[in-house]
């Protein structure tokens, strides 16, 4: 069966907010989401005051001054052959009625977790709210251009604390000032780190093949070596992907990167619009809503002040296919 033009738009669509601890790179990230979406030329990055380059979906000024996310952001930019509606959500607590209503409008969520120090409290009270729904969680860890912890005690502590299986979709090569990469477990292909990029789209340096000696040349052979070696133990122990498993939100795709370095992103991305559902069907207190029906349902996120002295409402779109759009 062939779907209408209107169909064929909805099936394109993903929809996702950004979940984390305060702090963890969540706003710094959804820069770089932007960057490869060319919805901007150069990102930003969540600064203190001083500083004169912010984050595009910090438009507040008591955001700018305070270097965090006050309210949530609302951006959508075409990433291959997807289009993207993407959620910035606060962080910090005290905003937490916003970030609750917006996961009540999302098909998916990426949690974004700082890998120095694991999962925090913020984080599990976010997967909680998501559970409600059984949203599918994709998961970035972020600052690998620092000293983290053991990869594999990261994925162990999501799987215990937040009761999810992990699958490691990438993985890392050293960390901090060793930091030379990631290694894709399903492309067999190693992708090499280069400092500096972190407001630009990378050159993409590839060596392919675990036992290239191109790696051992790129990243040096002790790493190349530990590299193997914790790959065999990660093959061994780790889930595997299972996508029907991550939309019923029982297991995450695990990605490795730096949101400041502008490392990893891209492959967390790639993974978002190849697995993340497209819109459902939502479910009231009556009834199910289909996309298809036609007249206009959605659900009101939140109240925006325009300089009108009206407000804007930011809406979900639920459903909205009249006749004159249909194709017979």
């Amino acid at each position: 069966m062939t779907l209408s033009p209107y169909l064929q738009e909805v099936a394109k669509r993903r929809t996702f907010a950004i979940i984390s601890h305060p702090d963890a790179g969540k706003t710094t990230i959804t820069e770089k989401v932007l960057l490869f979406g060319q919805a901007i030329q150069t990102a930003g990055t969540v600064k203190g005051r001083g500083s004169s380059q912010h984050a595009k979906s910090d438009w507040m000024e008591m955001e700018k001054q305070r270097g965090i996310s006050i309210t949530t952001s609302v951006m959508q930019f075409p990433y291959h052959d997807c289009l993207v509606n993407l959620l910035d959500t606060p962080g910090h607590e005290d905003f937490s009625e916003d970030t609750y209503r917006t996961l009540t409008a999302v098909d998916c969520c990426l949690m974004v977790i700082d890998a120095a120090k694991g999962v925090e409290d913020r984080t599990r009270k976010l997967m909680e709210v998501t559970r409600l729904r059984d949203t599918p969680i994709l998961t970035f860890m972020n600052k690998l251009d620092r000293d983290i912890r053991d990869p594999m005690e990261l994925l162990d502590e999501v799987e215990n604390e937040l009761k999810i299986g992990c699958a490691p979709i990438t993985w890392p090569i050293g960390c901090g000032k060793l930091f030379k990469g990631v290694y894709h477990l399903y492309k067999d292909e190693t992708y090499l780190y280069q400092t500096g990029k972190g407001h630009t789209i990378q050159e993409v340096r590839i060596v392919k093949g675990l036992n290239n000696p191109d790696l051992d040349a790129a990243v040096g052979e002790d790493l190349a070596q530990q590299l193997r070696d914790e790959l065999e133990l990660v093959q061994g122990a780790s889930n595997e992907f299972d996508e029907e498993l991550f939309l019923a939100g029982e297991i995450t795709p695990v990605f490795f990167g730096t949101a400041l370095g502008n490392f990893g992103v891209d492959h967390m991305l790639d993974g978002l619009v190849a697995w993340a559902p497209a819109p459902m069907p939502r479910q009231t207190d009556t009834r199910t809503v289909e996309a298809s029906e036609e007249k206009f349902t959605g659900l009101s996120l939140k109240f925006r002040p325009i300089w009108t002295r009206n407000t804007a409402t930011v809406w979900r779109l639920c459903a909205w296919f009249p006749a004159s759009m249909r194709k017979v």
